[in-house]
């Protein structure tokens, strides 16, 4: 039975408007339709790993958070993908909490979500059954233009208006806690009898003055963040969380949502997934190429098999 904590919330009628709309992605209808158009038709010009069969539904998508001008078509590729293995019921979406507001780890309580697209509901049930003593409901971490969940909502709208989402804003983002969110996220879905899809959003390596970073001398910024990348993307497609966070230490990659990942991989272990395939890979160095500061973007999808 979910132990409910409701630190930092009290019960209202949510309506969580977009917040981040107008600098990570276009702020009208016309013009973010527009804008996710291109991301798929970029995408749509990467091939797709060869093993990757679609005949299984996804269980899980990896995805950037950036503006969509500089990861939009990597984010698109997934969402693609989603869409062209079956779209889901209810999604559970992690996200760092880039602001360290509210609780450690945080669920958005109720209510609706807005985007130029439309409004998105929270999905009761799901936030019901997730709570537990280390997800807690708390609205406080998803305000303040936090925008690691609220970039992926549009994709979703691309494809389907009619979808449910649960909301987890990820502070704390230790192994241990880590694993626990993915376990309880596991027993939720395996006792479900819809089809419940889990979104992890991160960005990987953020290196340069720009992010009090500098690489060595004999690589330059690009270079070194792909080198740091690299780290960090063999030990997801090992599906191996223990991995992802010793790698994480041993080079000190600045991925900011390396939680969600590890909850991620815990929960698909646990339902069963035998695939994780990566999709793209790209940097920011690729749409600024005179940057003096780089950011890695991946995006992955798990499968059963």
């Amino acid at each position: 039975m979910s132990v409910i904590r409701t630190t930092g919330y009290e019960k209202t009628n949510h309506q969580r408007k977009a917040t981040v709309a107008g600098m990570f992605y276009e702020g009208t209808e016309t013009g973010l339709n527009k804008q996710l158009s291109h991301c798929f038709q970029q995408a749509q010009t990467i091939e797709k790993p060869p093993a990757l069969k679609l005949n299984q539904p996804v269980q899980g998508l990896i995805v950037p958070h950036a503006g969509l001008s500089f990861s939009g078509s990597v984010a698109a590729i997934a969402y693609q993908t989603l869409a062209e293995s079956g779209f889901a019921d209810a999604f559970i979406v992690l996200g760092p909490n880039h602001q360290g507001l509210g609780a450690p780890v945080a669920l958005y309580p109720e209510g609706n979500w807005e985007t130029p697209l439309g409004t998105i509901p929270i999905d009761a049930p799901l936030v019901s059954e997730l709570t537990s003593d280390v997800i807690e409901i708390d609205d406080h971490a998803h305000q303040q233009r936090e925008n690691s969940i609220e970039v992926q909502l549009p994709f979703l709208q691309y494809f389907n208006k009619s979808f449910s989402f649960a909301p987890i804003a990820m502070a704390q983002q230790d192994y241990q806690t880590a694993t626990a969110v993915g376990e309880q996220i596991a027993t939720v879905i395996q006792h479900e009898n819809r089809r419940i899809c889990i979104i992890a959003s991160t960005d990987f390596s953020h290196e340069g003055l720009a992010y009090g970073r500098m690489q060595p001398k004999n690589l330059d910024v690009n270079a070194f963040t792909k080198e740091q990348d690299h780290y960090a993307i063999d030990a997801i497609l090992a599906h191996d969380p223990k991995r992802l966070v010793e790698e994480i230490q041993r080079h000190q990659i600045s991925m900011c949502g390396y939680g969600p990942v590890i909850a991620i991989l815990t929960a698909t272990k646990q339902l069963g997934a035998e695939n994780i395939f990566l999709l793209h890979y790209a940097t920011s160095c690729d749409v600024i190429t005179d940057a003096h500061a780089c950011v890695g973007y991946g995006a992955f999808c798990v499968t059963k098999s």
